[in-house]
């Protein structure tokens, strides 16, 4: 385990090294960084045979173990992120250089002002189109979602009205007597008004006469 832990220390030390390498570099970055991440699985292959080590040292050993084993996890994710970087940095400056030589080769030739209405004409004409089609596109979402909820509450009416119905035969109610509740519904309602309106009267003229 020490010799594959001494091993893997220094291929990360040769990994750094190689990314001074790779700040200097300039046509060979690529070769450079191929290298690293060719160092780099090596170093988490060796990482992984390492943790299975570990389990098989003294107990009064593995504590210590591990840590150096973590830290040579640590070590390999640091580098890692670090070539991510550095690829990206490369990127954008290849990136740039090609605008830049893309600029400098571009030949410029002044448009007559007819062209430019007529670009700024199409340019208006799509956008209103686009507004239009989203417009109808949001209508026949709403109309969707109305329909969708009048289903819905026909389906629930439709359930109520059965299982009112299933519980008049269950009671053994008749018309007769279903319209006899409805009358005193419509009796106790008036009455219920009525004591309302006299009550106000009553608290109106209490008020008046302690006034």
């Amino acid at each position: 385990m020490d010799t594959l832990y001494n091993q893997t220390n220094k291929l990360i030390q040769q990994t750094q090294a190689s990314f001074q390498l790779l700040e200097g570099s300039g046509k060979n970055a690529l070769d450079i960084e191929a290298d690293i991440q060719q160092k780099l699985d090596v170093i988490n292959s060796n990482c992984n045979k390492l943790d299975l080590y570990t389990l098989k040292v003294p107990l009064d050993q593995r504590q210590n173990a591990k840590m150096r084993c973590d830290q040579l996890k640590y070590d390999s994710r640091h580098l890692q992120a670090a070539l991510a970087a550095a690829q990206q940095k490369r990127l954008r400056r290849e990136a740039a250089a090609n605008e830049r030589e893309q600029l400098l080769s571009r030949r410029f030739t002044a448009n007559p002002d007819m062209t430019t209405i007529n670009i700024d004409y199409a340019v208006q004409h799509q956008g209103s189109l686009q507004n239009v089609h989203r417009g109808v596109d949001e209508m026949l979402v709403t109309g969707n979602n109305t329909l969708e909820s009048l289903r819905n509450q026909r389906v629930t009416l439709k359930g109520a009205h059965k299982r009112i119905m299933d519980m008049a035969n269950t009671l053994g109610l008749s018309n007769h007597t279903m319209k006899l509740i409805e009358k005193r519904v419509h009796e106790d309602k008036f009455i219920f008004i009525l004591g309302v309106f006299i009550t106000i009267i009553v608290i109106i003229l209490v008020v008046i006469y302690l006034t």
